[in-house]
């Protein structure tokens, strides 16, 4: 079992910056895929980025470029940094896990979700 907390979120004007941390508890982080989704009002939840346990990342066209995924498994803890934030980054954030650490789309653990509202 692994238990996910998101932390981060908040309101921030386009064109800024912000960075989301997701702490890992309950089990062996650094074998897990772990990855960052959105849902934002009226909309599916779609996949941000997500990094497998070997190192491998990979990223949603819409964030590619502005947006980057790190974990650093000595403090179970990953992170999404983004950057030139646009008013359609608007939407909640969730962290997920996954044990086969090589899912490009890590989705058997979730995080509660932390809020991103990127306005002026």
């Amino acid at each position: 079992q692994v238990q996910l907390v998101e932390s981060g979120g908040g309101l921030v004007q386009p064109g800024g910056s912000l960075r989301l941390s997701c702490a890992a508890s309950g089990s062996i982080f650094s074998i897990y895929a772990m990855g960052w989704y959105r849902q934002a009002p009226g909309k599916q939840r779609e996949l941000v980025a997500a990094a497998t346990s070997g190192g491998s990342t990979n990223y949603a066209d819409s964030v590619k470029g502005r947006f980057t995924i790190s974990r650093d498994n000595a403090k179970n803890t990953m992170y999404l940094q983004m950057n030139s934030l646009k008013p359609e980054d608007t939407a909640v954030y969730y962290c997920s896990a996954d044990r086969y650490g090589s899912s490009r789309y890590p989705g058997e653990y979730w995080g509660q979700g932390t809020q991103v509202t990127v306005s002026s």
